[in-house]
C-alpha cells in the first residue's frame, strides 16, 4: 500500500511538472527539475511531526508538495540543485548516510534560533558564501544530517 501511495505521489508531481513545462520537439527530452524527495525512516508519524514542528513542512498521507513558479511567471529565479558526491565524502555526516536533503529557507538566522529553542542539534555555524547564500547543517529526529540554505536573491 505504501509503495502505491508513493507511486501515486510521484505520478502527481510528475504530471504537475509536465503540465508546467513547454515541450519543444526540436530539443532533447530531458529532466527539468527535482520531482520529489523520498527517504526511509524508522517512524514515519514521528518524522512527519518533527518536520512540521521544526521546519514547518505540513504533510498529509502522501507527503508535501512544494509548488514552484516558472521563471516567466515570477520576478524571482528559483533554483533546485542536483549534485552527486563521491562515496568518500563526509559532507553528509555519518558515512552510512547516503543522501542529504538541502532545504531552501527564507530566514536562516531566525530558523536556527527556533531550532535551538526546540532542542534540535545544530551541527555547525551559519556560513555565508558570496553569490550563493547562507548554509547550516542540522540533525533531524533520527540523526540524519540536513542542509538548510538561504539563497541569495537572484533576478533575471
Amino acid at each position: 500500500m505504501r509503495k502505491l501511495l508513493l507511486l501515486v505521489l510521484a505520478l502527481q508531481v510528475s504530471m504537475a511538472v509536465s503540465a508546467q513545462a513547454q515541450y519543444d520537439s526540436t530539443t532533447m527530452a530531458k529532466v527539468t527539475g527535482i520531482g520529489g524527495i523520498f527517504f526511509k525512516c524508522k517512524n514515519v508519524k514521528e518524522m512527519k511531526q518533527w518536520y512540521k514542528d521544526n521546519l514547518g513542512i505540513e504533510s498529509d498521507d502522501y507527503g508535501h508538495t512544494f509548488k514552484w513558479y516558472e521563471e516567466k511567471n515570477s520576478d524571482k529565479l528559483g533554483r533546485t540543485v542536483w549534485s552527486p558526491f563521491p562515496n568518500t565524502t563526509d559532507y553528509f555526516g555519518e558515512s552510512s548516510q547516503q543522501v542529504m536533503i538541502n532545504y531552501r529557507v527564507n530566514d536562516i538566522e531566525k530558523l536556527v534560533e527556533k531550532l535551538k529553542s526546540n532542542g534540535v542539534t545544530i551541527v555547525d555555524k551559519i556560513e555565508n558564501y558570496d553569490g550563493i547564500g547562507k548554509f547550516v547543517h542540522i540533525l533531524d529526529a533520527e540523526g540524519n544530517r540536513i542542509e538548510l540554505w538561504e539563497p541569495v536573491e537572484e533576478h533575471d
